[in-house]
């Protein structure tokens, strides 16, 4: 005969037992069930790049932010509406005519009167190598006396800051030679140095390049951005060897996309609105505003008064006639 409390305490064993027996079962199941993969994070949405400017070579593409800024050219656009050859004077280390620099004013020729149809250009180059823009500039009155140009196109700062001269000397002779070359009613183009990787974290280097860029806005010419298209080309294929000889030389290809990135700030910038245009147009907006002004404005009644009578105002023919007596 088995005792009562003996019994209750073998099932209460057993149950115990089961329930652990089961508990054990579930989490042999949970372990051994796969890993649910977890779903990556779209990647989040980035800035469309900027289009490259389509017109140029394909080794030579690159967007307009990168590669110019525009100004207008009224000796230009003078000589185009006479029908006239377009005169440039090209200087500059690359306008010296040595090894592959001399066909750069062919390049540019070339590049200009594909851009220009039924228009001859003729380029004169007078460069000479390592010259600095305080010696250019002292030649750049006879050199414009004997070509008469309607043009300009200035490649400046490389040998000044191979030379390490003074940034601050040199801004100031550059803007005087800008000055006194729009003062003879003559366009001007600058193009600021040539960028080379050994000098990309120069901080004087990246200064003159800056200098030549706070010249170009303040004397409101156009800018060809030689150095951030050549940095961008370095990034995109065209690398530095492609472009650069020795001594910081252009080669050809370097000629080529300069001459392209120099015919292509000209042309956009001959798309400049005249200064004449936009004062016409800011002044016939002002007439507009000021028309508006003087309009009369209709008196605004106060709110739940009843509408005038035109009788009462004394506005003429606005009275209601009084009808003719009938006939007896």
């Amino acid at each position: 005969m088995a005792f009562p409390q003996a019994a209750a305490g073998t099932q209460g064993a057993r149950r115990r037992l089961a329930v652990l027996s089961l508990s054990l079962l579930g989490l042999s199941l949970l372990s051994s069930a796969p890993a649910r993969a977890e779903v990556p994070a779209p990647p989040a949405a980035s800035a469309p790049a900027e289009a490259v400017d389509q017109s140029l070579s394909p080794e030579c593409r690159v967007p307009g932010s990168k590669l110019y800024t525009l100004a207008r050219l009224k000796a230009v656009k003078a000589a185009l509406k006479e029908k006239r050859p377009v005169r440039v004077l090209s200087i500059g280390s690359s306008s010296a005519g040595l090894g592959a620099s001399a066909s750069y004013p062919v390049k540019l020729e070339n590049a200009l009167e594909q851009a220009l149809p039924d228009v001859q250009v003729d380029v004169e180059a007078r460069g000479l190598p390592g010259e600095v823009a305080s010696g250019a500039g002292e030649r750049l009155r006879s050199m414009v006396a004997e070509v008469e140009p309607d043009l300009v196109v200035w490649q400046v700062g490389t040998n000044d800051a191979l030379a390490r001269v003074d940034i601050e000397a040199f801004g100031e002779a550059l803007e005087e030679s800008v000055k006194w070359v729009k003062s003879h009613e003559i366009d001007i183009v600058l193009i600021d140095p040539v960028f080379t990787e050994s000098l990309a974290d120069d901080a004087y280097y990246t200064e003159m390049v800056r200098t030549v860029q706070d010249v170009a806005r303040r004397e409101a010419v156009p800018l060809v951005h030689r150095y951030a298209a050549m940095r961008y080309l370095s990034t995109r294929g065209t690398t530095e060897v492609h472009m650069l000889g020795r001594h910081f030389r252009l080669n050809d290809l370097g000629l080529r996309c300069m001459a392209e990135h120099a015919t292509r700030a000209i042309t956009l910038s001959l798309l400049q609105p005249d200064a004449a245009k936009l004062d016409a147009s800011k002044t016939d907006g002002s007439k507009a505003d000021a028309l508006k002004a003087d309009a009369p404005k209709a008196e605004p009644t106060q709110a739940g008064a009843p509408p005038l009578d035109p009788a009462q105002t004394g506005t003429p023919g606005s009275a209601e006639k009084p009808a003719p007596p009938k006939q007896p």
